[in-house]
């Protein structure tokens, strides 16, 4: 049943002509994986494990059937030189950054900040101001990120950012069981406390931080937790949105509003990541079991395969 779906959805796909595809929620494909992902999109196809039942499904990276790319990470740098080739290729994309300028504890390799602030600067000055949409996210509460340090370290941030972007995403971190396992072992390690707010702690902070977007001509707008949105001030994200990559080819894109969990506001997409493959090592992170086991398959990727892991 699994596999029918996997390829009904890749009929429906081609039929229609077009899907949006996903470079990826689930890992750090322009960081890690931009040589497999241009190898895969000179062949016209890639493969994945659906994550829930381990069945093989085929996503078309042809033109004829791809309304665009959004890609997903923490840093773009590697990836600089191969956005040419997409756009060479005639597809749009547009690029979820996250920038949270976190400590070492709870992002352990993640690329400082004014490098990934440099990098989403030129991307926005290549490809045009509509491509780059920033993530504050995920909004950790800890001995080490306060109230005051999100304020300060987010004024900051919207700072460097202004002109780059003119939207800013973020949410608060939902504390899954690997999340809280993740947690707690780097609080014992490096030292500190964390803490999962009260709602109206949280929507405080998010009004504070909607207001300091909005003096950079930034929305701000929250991922799949609705509680928190308030007309005019913070708004329902679209992570995957047809209307910006619209904007950014330069003509129509069709989209179902079809999220991918409760609350989540995206057009229907087609994720080619894979979960437990990112070596960044943020302890928050709800895509990774464990760094060492993201490690291991990272080492273990041959950017050939039909797979990004098999």
């Amino acid at each position: 049943m699994a596999r029918r779906a996997c390829v009904r959805a890749a009929r429906r796909g081609a039929l229609a002509g077009f899907v949006i595809v996903s470079a990826s929620y689930r890992t750090d494909i322009p960081a890690f994986y931009g040589e497999w992902f241009i190898n895969r999109l000179r062949a016209g196809f890639c493969r994945y494990n659906n994550p829930y039942n381990s069945q093989v499904c085929t996503v078309s990276l042809a033109r004829a059937d791809v309304d665009g790319f959004v890609f997903w990470t923490k840093n773009a740098g590697p990836f600089l030189p191969r956005f040419a080739e997409v756009r060479e290729r005639g597809f749009p994309f547009t690029v979820q950054y996250t920038i949270n300028g976190y400590p070492r504890a709870l992002e352990h390799s993640v690329v400082d900040a004014a490098k990934s602030v440099e990098h989403a600067r030129r991307i926005a000055d290549e490809y045009g101001p509509r491509v780059v949409v920033w993530r504050y996210d995920t909004i950790v509460h800890s001995s080490l990120t306060s109230h005051e340090f999100h304020v300060a370290n987010f004024e900051r941030l919207a700072t460097a950012l202004a002109g780059v972007t003119d939207e800013v995403v973020v949410s608060f971190a939902q504390i899954y069981r690997k999340s809280r396992i993740n947690m707690d072992a780097a609080a014992r390690l490096y030292d500190f406390t964390w803490s999962d707010p009260e709602q109206n702690k949280k929507a405080s902070l998010a009004g504070e931080l909607a207001d300091i977007a909005r003096t950079h001509d930034m929305r701000f707008t929250v991922c799949s937790q609705r509680v928190f949105l308030e007309p005019g001030r913070i708004e329902d994200a679209r992570c995957i949105d047809a209307d910006r990559l619209a904007a950014v080819a330069g003509y129509p894109i069709r989209g179902a509003l079809r999220g991918n969990r409760p609350e989540c506001g995206c057009h229907e997409s087609r994720d080619i990541g894979e979960y437990d493959t990112c070596p960044h090592g943020c302890v928050y992170c709800y895509a990774v079991r464990n760094r060492a086991l993201a490690q291991r398959r990272y080492r273990a990727h041959d950017a050939n395969s039909e797979f990004l892991f098999a």
